[in-house]
């Protein structure tokens, strides 16, 4: 049987671990998110033709 003092260490170990699980699962998202909004800009420009491009193939046609 566990003491007081033991079950009590043993509750704020098991509160810091979750803080810390939390904090690192905050943090990922962070950088995925950050991540994917690079990816979305760098895709979205490679997509987007230039503005000049679109002003020669108007007076092309």
């Amino acid at each position: 049987m566990k003491t007081r003092r033991q079950q009590e260490d043993q509750r704020r170990m098991e509160f810091r671990r979750a803080i810390e699980s939390y904090s690192e699962a905050r943090q990922l998202n962070q950088e995925l998110c950050d991540y994917m909004e690079g990816v979305k800009n760098a895709v979205w420009q490679t997509v987007t033709p230039p503005a000049v491009d679109r002003r020669n193939a108007r007076q092309a046609g």
